[in-house]
């Protein structure tokens, strides 16, 4: 029998990214400095950079998922006050993830977009767009899809309604624990604390799967 690929999932919160990888084939490790009993796989408590500096280089892939409060819209707009809160791990999560030597994926705001993935793409109920870097191995971008309408919900006094649910944050027409597990083709948690972090797991499907067939073309 032929070995599955293995890849790490890095900063992995309940799994998003980890499902779809697992959907395109992969056999699936995920780390985490925070309790994960919902993580679906293998899962290994602690600390993501020291992890990936001592045991990276076992993996066909690395994808890491650094924090993004620090960049993320809503720190550098509505809540700038609290961004000295969230510490900025994308550079020296870039420093260990070079020092593989292996592929690697980061999901971070400061990533390089060499790919960028939005729900549409994939027919979700949420935009969530998201930049992708990818390390010693590459892939051509995908086209972003014409959205269909706007993300339902208030904006400066006003309520609009649309395809997309708002997956983050609380009130406003945010979605609920319910439409965001749908939305984002989620199934196996409805913690909305989980949820309004998890990529969706469609995202890294198409990433596992376009790296399967670029290490297949090289031989």
């Amino acid at each position: 029998m032929t070995e599955r690929p293995r890849v790490l999932d890095l900063f992995c919160n309940a799994g998003g990214a980890a499902v779809g990888y697992a959907s395109a084939g992969f056999e699936v490790v995920g780390v985490d400095i925070e309790p994960q009993p919902n993580y679906p796989f293998r899962f290994v408590q602690g600390d993501a950079i020291t992890f990936i500096t001592m045991n990276g280089s076992g993996y066909d892939l690395v994808h890491a998922s650094p924090p993004c409060q620090y960049g993320a819209a809503i720190t550098l707009g509505t809540n700038k006050h609290r961004q000295s809160l969230h510490p900025n791990l994308y550079p020296s999560t870039l420093a260990a993830l070079e020092g593989t030597g292996r592929p690697y994926v980061i999901e971070n705001p400061d990533a390089r977009p060499d790919v960028v993935l939005c729900g549409e793409m994939f027919g979700l109920g949420v935009l969530r767009h998201r930049k992708i870097e990818l390390g010693n191995w590459t892939t051509p971008r995908p086209v972003h899809v014409k959205h269909r309408g706007r993300v339902r919900g208030w904006r400066h006094g006003e309520y609009f309604d649309g395809p997309y649910i708002a997956a983050y944050g609380n009130g406003g027409g945010k979605g609920s624990a319910q439409e965001m597990r749908e939305a984002m083709g989620i199934d196996w948690t409805d913690d909305r604390d989980e949820l309004v972090e998890m990529l969706p797991p469609a995202y890294t499907e198409w990433i596992g799967r376009a790296f399967l067939a670029q290490r297949a073309e090289v031989g």
